[in-house]
């Protein structure tokens, strides 16, 4: 991706809708963003509701008309969902084949069936960051949990020592590497280049991991000492009896899985890879790789494998892998509306002339502009309690910003965005109950191990975002 200067985006401009002054705007993004706040928070509506609302509100208090206002929304929501839409949904139906077929299983067997002792919580965090590549979060919490009780009560281990690993390893693939939604649509809104934003993504990830999970778990197993919750080890029926129930025969071979799941990786990485050395995009072999290496294609050649090497593997019908791909569907209804409204909230910012009067009064500003991303990011996400919200509310702030940048840095953006949605999780996340409930914890205990974790992974992951814009 190309540079583009600020003089080129403000020849192409669409005309505001309003003509509101920085004043009343800068009061209109936080009149906009606290309706938001206030609706997902005091009166615990959706989160699609709250920011089509928010929206609108923005809009009203900015002077727009209603009607400039809504078209800007609904122009926003559509262009969103057709950029990230699919891949959303292609996400979706690899990982709901991974979790079905007993490949992650069979992930989770041979590692855990080579590790132990000391490196069973480096295990984990393996086992956790490998499923967490195509997984949303909570469905990687449902799949993994089951797993870190049974492993931290067979072997005598402190529930924090396994459990803080794979919570570590699930949340910074959500918060950082594409497939996943927030960073997705962080790179759409800013105009990053995937698959440079995937490898530095990948770059954060392995030592923010390494301190938030293994390290950190350690001083998270002093603070909170508890047992395995019997009634979670013996309510949970394990996935293989629940998969051979289901109709599948047999285990996915191990080396076919981890294939499976890195491909869409290997092949991003792959495009990223020829863009650098080659460097012509007239150049048949980047062209190619261009096509190849596009996370839809490399979405969708993951998706057709993983129905021989994962759903074939294990026995499934023909009919079984299409009712397979039909469930994974239906749970991402909502996320799709939420990543659309905030879509349309971006847009919204942008054409009121919220992003210009950003990128204006930002250039008198000291602060780098990858620290402020980080800092809209964490209060957004302090306030709603969402990753994603925080992620394509600050996206759509700071979009501006990526005009002058070079394409590592609007990559970097990205990820500062990313780490920035991740800060504290608390009482407001629907996380925080999620984890609190699996682990049998009170607040404060919650506190103590997942908020902390959180915090841990957004400063690290911030810093080494910093720490690399001023190398490359």
């Amino acid at each position: 991706m190309t540079s583009l200067s600020v003089e080129t985006l403000a020849a192409d401009a669409v005309e505001p809708i309003t003509s509101a002054g920085h004043a009343q705007l800068g009061i209109a993004v936080l009149a906009g963003i606290a309706v938001i706040v206030l609706l997902i928070t005091k009166f615990k509506m959706h989160a699609f509701l709250a920011l089509t609302i928010g929206s609108l509100a923005l809009g009203a208090f900015a002077g727009a008309p209603l009607d400039k206002a809504i078209t800007s929304f609904t122009a926003g929501l559509g262009s969103t969902v057709a950029g990230v839409g699919v891949l959303i949904a292609l996400g979706a139906i690899l990982g709901k084949l991974l979790a079905d077929s007993g490949g992650a299983d069979r992930i989770v067997d041979t590692i855990l069936a080579r590790a132990g002792g000391r490196s069973m919580p480096w295990a984990i965090v393996l086992i956790a960051s490998v499923i967490g590549l195509p997984l949303f979060f909570e469905v990687g919490i449902v799949l993994l949990i089951p797993v870190v009780l049974m492993v931290a009560q067979r072997g005598n281990y402190s529930l924090m020592r396994i459990g803080i690993p794979a919570l570590a390893g699930l949340s910074v693939m959500h918060g950082l590497i594409p497939p996943h939604p927030g960073p997705l649509v962080a790179i759409d809104a800013v105009d990053a280049n995937l698959g440079v934003t995937l490898a530095l993504g990948v770059l954060v990830a392995i030592p923010t991991v390494i301190i938030a999970g293994p390290v950190f778990s350690k001083i998270a197993a002093r603070w909170v000492d508890i047992p395995v919750p019997e009634k979670m080890v013996q309510g949970s029926s394990g996935t293989l009896d629940k998969r051979l129930s289901d109709g599948a025969a047999k285990l996915p071979g191990f080396g076919a899985t981890i294939a499976t799941v890195l491909l869409p990786v290997a092949l991003m990485l792959s495009k990223a890879l020829v863009d650098i050395v080659v460097d012509n995009p007239e150049h048949t072999v980047q062209r190619v790789f261009d096509v190849i290496g596009s996370p839809l294609i490399a979405l969708l050649a993951a998706v057709v494998v993983g129905m021989f090497t994962l759903g074939r593997a294990a026995g499934f019908t023909k009919g079984r892998i299409t009712a397979t791909v039909e469930k994974s569907l239906g749970p991402i209804a909502g996320i799709l509306l939420i990543v659309g409204a905030g879509g349309g909230f971006k847009q919204t910012l942008i054409d009121s002339g919220v992003g210009a009067m950003v990128l204006e009064i930002s250039k008198d500003w000291a602060i780098p502009a990858l620290l402020l991303a980080w800092l809209i990011a964490v209060v957004i996400r302090l306030a709603t309690g969402s990753a994603t919200v925080a992620t394509v509310s600050a996206a759509g702030l700071v979009a501006p910003l990526a005009a002058d940048m070079s394409t590592t840095h609007t990559a970097l953006l990205v990820l500062a965005i990313g780490a920035g949605s991740l800060f504290f999780s608390h009482v407001n996340d629907a996380g925080f109950w999620l984890v609190k409930e699996y682990f049998g914890m009170n607040v404060g205990q919650t506190i103590k191990t997942w908020s902390a974790m959180e915090t841990i992974i957004s400063v690290v992951a911030g810093a080494l975002v910093l720490l690399l814009s001023l190398i490359i």
